[in-house]
């Protein structure tokens, strides 16, 4: 499974910035050891429902530390017998019809 992710906490920084909120949430994804992808909008990221939800959890915990609340955005790729490699086999197969 593959799921894309993004978690914002109620309040940002003086700036109205919340990228120290997400680098803990992505820190979190990381430390993971699950494959991802960091993008402008999202944090992908895959492996099974129940090693993905942990994340996703941990990861909205962390990054709505001192908020009151946060708001988290998840859509996910549910795909049976495709646990690993989707990431990038998804986008392969998409430039293979694109010449690429």
């Amino acid at each position: 499974m593959i799921v894309a992710f993004s978690v914002s906490p109620s309040a940002g920084d003086e700036t109205g910035g919340v990228s120290e909120a997400v680098a803990r949430a992505v820190r979190v994804v990381e430390e993971s050891g699950l494959p991802y992808e960091l993008n402008s909008m999202f944090t992908n990221v895959e492996g099974s429902w129940d090693e993905v939800m942990d994340v996703v959890k941990r990861a909205t915990e962390a990054a709505g530390v001192g908020a009151s609340r946060v708001g988290l955005v998840i859509k996910a790729d549910i795909r049976p017998g495709y646990e690993s490699g989707q990431l990038s086999g998804k986008v392969d197969r998409v430039r293979d019809w694109l010449g690429d």
